[in-house]
C-alpha cells in the first residue's frame, strides 16, 4: 500500500460505524467514509466534542454541523501549505492521502537532472501542482471549475510559489488535452485525478469508467520521448489497483518503464489500521 503516514498537522484518529474522527490541525472533525463498515467502541473523546460534524442524509447528500469551526484555516504539510474550508459534500478542499504520491513524483522531479513540465488534470485545489511546483517542476494546472482553481491559487500563494512557473487554465480537462495535442505541446509528466462522475463547464459530462482509457490514450500523444512520470488516481471502487496497472501498461507499452498500483491509504492513530482511500497507479519512466 502507497501510504501517507508523514503529516504532522493532519491524522485520523479513530474510525467507527460509517465515520472517522480526523484532526486538522487544531481542529476536530467527524466526517462520514463509506469504508469504514466495523462498529468499534468510540472511546477517544473527540468523537463527542469535535469542532464540525458532517451528517450524511438517507436521501444522498448531507449536511455540516459547526461547534466551533473557523470559516478557513491552514495546514502544513513539510514546505507546503494548504488553506481550508467546510464546503458542499463533506469536503474540506484536500485529499491528505495524495502526500505518498507527493512525495514519490518530488522525488523523480528533484532526481531528474533536467526541466520537467507536468501536466495536472482534475487538478481541483493543487495540492499535486504546487508539490510539483515546489520539487523544481513547470506546471499545467486543469480543472473545470474556476472555484477551485482560484482555491489552487490561494494554496500556491501560502507555500510562498506566487512566482512558480504555474499556468493555470479553466477548461474542460478532455477537450485541453485535445487542443494541446493539435499544437504539438509535449509534458515530461502527467497526473490526473479525475471524479468518478462530473460535469465540465459547458455541460460536458464525465464518467471514469466511459471515459478513462480513452482519456489516457490522448494523454499519452502528450508525452515527451523521455516520460518521468504518469500517475492516476481513483476513488471509483470499480477501478481497482489491477485495472490502473493494466491501462498504463498498455497505452504506454512503447515507453521504457515500469508500473506500479497499489491501493492508497491513511494510518489511524488510535488502533494501527490503515484506513483504505482509493488507488492509485503510477507509470515509472526509465532515465
Amino acid at each position: 500500500m502507497f501510504l501517507a503516514d508523514q503529516w504532522k498537522d493532519y491524522e485520523v484518529i479513530d474510525c467507527s460505524k460509517g465515520e472517522k474522527l480526523e484532526r486538522w490541525g487544531k481542529y476536530l472533525l467527524v466526517r462520514p467514509d463509506p469504508q469504514v463498515i466495523w462498529d468499534t467502541p468510540r472511546t477517544d473523546t473527540g468523537w463527542r466534542r469535535p469542532n464540525a460534524h458532517y451528517h450524511r442524509s438517507k436521501k444522498g447528500g448531507g449536511e455540516w454541523e459547526f461547534f466551533d469551526l473557523p470559516q478557513q484555516w491552514s495546514i502544513h504539510y513539510k514546505n507546503l501549505t494548504f488553506q481550508l474550508k467546510p464546503f458542499s459534500f463533506k469536503h474540506t478542499g484536500l485529499f491528505p492521502e495524495q502526500a505518498a504520491n507527493w512525495d514519490w513524483f518530488s522525488g523523480k522531479i528533484k532526481a531528474a537532472g533536467r526541466p520537467i513540465k507536468v501536466l495536472n488534470l482534475f487538478a481541483y485545489t493543487g495540492g499535486a501542482t504546487i508539490a510539483a511546483a515546489a520539487a523544481g517542476a513547470h506546471v499545467t494546472h486543469v480543472d473545470a471549475s474556476k472555484g477551485m482553481v482560484t482555491w489552487a491559487k490561494e494554496n500556491a500563494v501560502s507555500s510562498g510559489l506566487s512566482e512558480a512557473p504555474i499556468r493555470w487554465i479553466v477548461d474542460d480537462c478532455v477537450k485541453f488535452v485535445e487542443r494541446e495535442i493539435r499544437r504539438g505541446n509535449h509534458y515530461d509528466a502527467i497526473i490526473m485525478d479525475p471524479p468518478s462522475y462530473g460535469r465540465g463547464p459547458k455541460g460536458e459530462i464525465w464518467k471514469i469508467e466511459d471515459s478513462i482509457h480513452s482519456l489516457v490514450k490522448l494523454c499519452a500523444q502528450l508525452l515527451t520521448d523521455r516520460p518521468l512520470f504518469f500517475l492516476i488516481n481513483s476513488y471509483t471502487t470499480g477501478l481497482q489497483p489491477a485495472v490502473l496497472s493494466y491501462l498504463l501498461g498498455t497505452e504506454l507499452a512503447r515507453f521504457p518503464g515500469s508500473v506500479t498500483a497499489d491501493e492508497i491509504g491513511l494510518p489511524v492513530s488510535s488502533n494501527g489500521l490503515v484506513l483504505p482511500c482509493g488507488a492509485s497507479g503510477r507509470f515509472e519512466g526509465y532515465e
